[in-house]
Parts: C-alpha cells; sequence; structure tokens
C-alpha cells in the first residue's frame, strides 16, 4: 500500500514528465554509441594494409561525405577528424540548436518550447520533435510557421509584414 502525497510532492509531480526525461536520457546513449560506432569504423579503415589503398580511399571518402552532409565534421580531408568525433556533435545537430545558432530564439530552453509548441517548421512540415537532428542541406530550410505568432511577431518587429498576412 502506497501512502498519500503530500501537497509539496504533488505539486513536484505535475511538473515532472518521466517519459521525457527518460527519452531525453536514451538519446545521449544513443549518440555515443554512434560516434563511438563512427570512430571504430575510421580506426579500422586507418589500419587497412597498403594492399587495399583503393577500398580504404574510396570507403573513407564515402564516410566523411556522409558525415559532412549531416553536419557532424567541418571538413572532407582526413579520417582523423572522424576519430575525435563525440556525442556532443550530434547535440549540436539537433533543431532546438540550430534555432539558436539562427537567432531564431534566445536560449535552448526557449528553442525547445517553440518547437514543442509547433511554432517551427522544416521545409513544408511542422516539427513538434525536439530530438530531429537536421543535416546541412535542410538546414537553410527552418522557418516560422505561418500561422505562428512569433512569426507575425518578428514580421511586424522588422517592419515587414505584408497587407495580405494582415487578413489572415
Amino acid at each position: 500500500m502506497v501512502r498519500k502525497l503530500k501537497y509539496h510532492e504533488k505539486k513536484l509531480l505535475r511538473r515532472l514528465e518521466l517519459v521525457s526525461w527518460e527519452a531525453a536520457a536514451g538519446n545521449l546513449a544513443e549518440y555515443k554509441a554512434l560516434a563511438r560506432t563512427v570512430r571504430a569504423l575510421a580506426r579500422r579503415l586507418r589500419d587497412l594494409g597498403p594492399a587495399s589503398a583503393a577500398f580504404r580511399a574510396r570507403c573513407a571518402a564515402a564516410l566523411l561525405e556522409k558525415l559532412y552532409g549531416l553536419g557532424l565534421v567541418n571538413c572532407r580531408r582526413s579520417l582523423a577528424v572522424c576519430e575525435s568525433l563525440s556525442a556532443a556533435a550530434f547535440c549540436r545537430r539537433r533543431l532546438p540548436c540550430l534555432l539558436v545558432k539562427l537567432r531564431m530564439a534566445q536560449n535552448l530552453r526557449h528553442a525547445v518550447t517553440f518547437v514543442e509548441q509547433g511554432h517551427v517548421r522544416v521545409g513544408p512540415e511542422v516539427v513538434t520533435d525536439p530530438a530531429l537532428l537536421i543535416p546541412r542541406a535542410v538546414e537553410d530550410f527552418i522557418t516560422w510557421v505561418d500561422t505562428s505568432r512569433l512569426r507575425q511577431k518578428v514580421l511586424d518587429y522588422n517592419q515587414e509584414r505584408d497587407d495580405f498576412d494582415l487578413a489572415a
């Protein structure tokens, strides 16, 4: 039998969401595992013998191109950047981090709130998952949703709001 919760315990539990908390903890472990796998793959490619130099060059170029396309590394020159890949690189490619980088939000907490409330879209689709990883090619298509109050406030501030938008 469980005892009845006190007032302050109920109040604390109202603010705590165990489902999203556990999911956030799982993502970091996934990012660490992915980074570990990429580092191991880079080490294996580096340790291949001189007989397979063409294969090594082709695989290294494909790996570097994939990581550069995802935005995890800044250059495509050598496997040394793959060997220093960390989970933080994956975390920096999440949508709220990019919102802060693009100056669409002041801090990470506000960016997560904007995403969860449905104010942000990536391309034509509205995104409500703050754990979404954004590749380099899609980074330019992060915008406000057309019906968002935040978008209207930004347009009013910049004095760019159209008369057609006022009617809608």
